[in-house]
């Protein structure tokens, strides 16, 4: 916090990051039904890694940062990065409609209640009885997100899955991905892990791009999918370089408090951009996992003093 006891420059970038990476659902959406999912992930990827190799070199003046980064970190967490990237892309992109993109894009955000529990056996973290309730409320969450305008019954639950099994399970998968992905990075990344978002990147877009040449895709490029694939390749980018600099310099718990607040805008933007009306049980659903994720997170206990609160995307 600034001096005045308002949040300082580095608190505010965290808050931009999460407002940039509410635009995902949507603008990854929208570009999928004109040039195919594949083909927008290379173009966004490839092009914020561009965005963020150029930000390195401006503000290190070389590359040597990224020879220092942990070849586990690099390898293992980078792997992580691009499987869920892929599956994200691929899980939005594979929706039947628009609607069930949202449904697809919550289910994917049950990642900051996995994280919590995988935290416990892979960071050595603790949580007190809150942790129960918390996931149980983000599950009851993605019940009601994934029961929509129908009777809130498991079979109406089931029968919506099977409608489209591969989607919901590449979104889930997704979830479990960046679950590991937040929780490995803390554990192998160490202190100054600066440019490793840039390696990632380039490594998801040239996935994307060999995907792309044994699955062609048909679509039309035009003035608007060029607009969305800068916007969602600078959203990106600038929210990864945004949450950095709020994680080394900001109010991190803060900012990882107000990071829970994603699915929410997420969902806001996705059916205005996409024009979807929203049935009463996706908002409560949505709240739902809100409520169950900062329930969880505020009952992580550090297992030592020094721990760092958990941070996540």
């Amino acid at each position: 916090m600034g001096r005045s006891g308002s949040p300082d420059r580095n608190t505010i970038l965290g808050f931009c990051a999460i407002l940039l990476w509410s635009v995902t659902v949507a603008l990854a959406r929208s570009l999928s039904e004109r040039i195919g999912p594949l083909t927008a992930g290379a173009a966004v990827y490839l092009t914020a890694a561009g965005f963020l190799g150029a930000h390195l070199v401006w503000k290190e003046r070389s590359l040597r940062a990224l020879r220092t980064l942990p070849r586990r970190y690099v390898v293992g967490c980078g792997a992580l990065f691009v499987l869920y990237t892929v599956a994200l892309f691929l899980a939005l992109g594979l929706a039947a409609d628009r609607r069930q993109t949202i449904e697809v894009g919550l289910l994917n955000y049950l990642w900051p209640t996995l994280t919590i529990l995988f935290a416990l056996v892979l960071l050595g973290q603790r949580a007190d009885v809150g942790l129960i309730p918390g996931t149980l409320l983000a599950l009851c969450g993605v019940f009601l997100v994934l029961t929509q305008d129908t009777g809130v019954t498991w079979q109406s639950f089931s029968v919506n899955i099977r409608r489209n099994p591969v989607a919901y399970g590449l979104g889930a998968f997704a979830a479990i991905a960046w679950a590991l992905y937040s929780n490995l990075t803390r554990r192998w990344g160490g202190p100054d892990s600066r440019g490793a978002v840039l390696l990632f990147s380039l490594a998801t877009g040239l996935v994307f791009g060999l995907l792309r040449l044994l699955h062609p895709e048909g679509g039309t490029w035009n003035i608007r999918v060029v607009a969305e694939v800068a916007v969602l390749a600078m959203a990106t980018g600038l929210a990864y370089v945004f949450w950095d600099l709020a994680m080394r310099a900001g109010d991190v718990v803060l900012v990882a408090a107000c990071s829970y607040l994603t699915p929410f805008f997420s969902t806001v933007v996705s059916c205005l951009y996409l024009r979807v009306q929203p049935g009463l049980s996706l908002w409560v659903g949505c709240v739902l996992i809100i409520a169950g994720s900062f329930l969880s997170w505020h009952s992580i206990r550090p297992a030592t003093e020094e721990s760092p609160p958990l941070a996540v995307r």
